[in-house]
């Protein structure tokens, strides 16, 4: 994500949206499939998303700040 587009609040709000989605999708293959990699892979996908939203809910914060 950090790569240094500046997005709008509705355009931040919606990847928020997708990256939830994406880890909710995420968490219901993990709990699917079973195995060391298939296990592993998904939990670093899954950290990943959970990254992103970070960087995305810290970025709505800071825009939503400069408002009030």
């Amino acid at each position: 994500m950090s790569n240094g587009s500046t997005l709008s609040l509705p355009e931040i709000e919606d990847r928020i949206a997708i990256v939830r989605d994406n880890i909710r999708q995420l968490t219901e293959q993990a709990a699917a499939y079973s195995g060391a990699a298939d296990e592993e892979r998904n939990a670093q996908r899954i950290a990943d998303q959970e990254e992103e939203l970070k960087e995305l809910l810290a970025q709505r914060d800071r825009l939503t700040k400069k408002k009030s």
